[in-house]
């Protein structure tokens, strides 16, 4: 897989000499992975928590969007998988319950290189019998800048009503932190053509331009669409550089999609 992310793995050579350089305030760069992981559970029928912690750890992420995580549940063996899958990488987590199931929690969690501030939990709108839907909010430190990332998954249904009410949703929780960087990410369940993504895409902007390819990322095996997205405000001097999906076939029904940023130095873009 390491081979396959071409120039994005320039990107680390970026982030160290930001990292080392810190007191010139250089830009900084951020790695962001959205990657809905179906509570750990492969094309292959298997749940596998180890393997997707190594799908996450080879593309050396700063923070991940996760949907889909089981925590106790009973049909994924009771595991805590973003407890698992923090020790796994290493990494900050916080996980939040959108629906009780089978004695344990489901819902949305939020991996993070950086020490996590605070962080809130959202539900979003939800019509006639469909599943909760929620969206994480969290507040990192980037080099000392403030960051607000949004980690969530839309409704599923074929009509686009509940998630056109999400988008709305989104839309003032973005509005609340206009002056600082945001970035969005998670399984929207709807196509670049959408109506849903039409209006996100008028105060967000879509970090795949910055990408090459068709950006599709379901089914994992042969995909065909393109539901995941990393959106951002583009405040504060933050920028989409590169963009791409990992070629993982396997681990989950979705493959994972990476966008990584360029924020600007303190005192330019704030």
């Amino acid at each position: 897989m390491n081979r396959l992310r071409g120039g994005i793995g320039l990107a680390v050579v970026a982030m160290a000499a930001g990292l080392v350089g810190c007191a010139s305030a250089k830009p900084a760069t951020i790695r962001v992975l959205s990657y809905n992981i179906h509570i750990c559970q492969g094309m292959d029928k298997q749940f596998d928590i180890e393997r997707i912690a190594g799908v996450i750890r080879q593309t050396e992420p700063d923070l991940v969007a996760l949907q889909e995580v089981d925590r106790g549940v009973e049909r994924s063996g009771r595991a805590d998988q973003p407890a698992e899958l923090a020790r796994l990488t290493g990494m900050h987590v916080v996980f939040e319950q959108n629906v009780p199931r089978q004695g344990g929690d489901y819902g949305n969690a939020v991996l993070s290189r950086y020490p996590i501030e605070r962080h809130a939990h959202h539900f979003l709108p939800r019509f006639g019998s469909g599943e909760q839907r929620g969206m994480l909010e969290v507040h990192v430190r980037v080099d000392g800048r403030p960051l607000v990332f949004l980690a969530t998954h839309f409704d599923h249904r074929p009509d686009d009503g509940e998630r056109l009410a999400s988008v709305a949703e989104l839309r003032k929780h973005v509005a609340e932190w206009k002056d600082l960087p945001v970035i969005v990410a998670g399984d929207l369940n709807a196509t670049p053509d959408s109506p849903v993504i039409a209006q996100a895409t008028e105060f967000l902007h879509d970090g795949f331009t910055a990408g090459t390819g068709d950006g599709f990322t379901f089914p994992a095996d042969e995909p065909n669409r393109r539901i995941d997205y990393i959106l951002h405000n583009g405040a504060a001097g933050l920028e989409a550089v590169e963009s791409c999906v990992i070629p993982e076939p396997l681990a989950s029904d979705h493959r994972p999609l990476l966008t990584v940023f360029r924020l600007e130095a303190a005192g330019r873009g704030q």
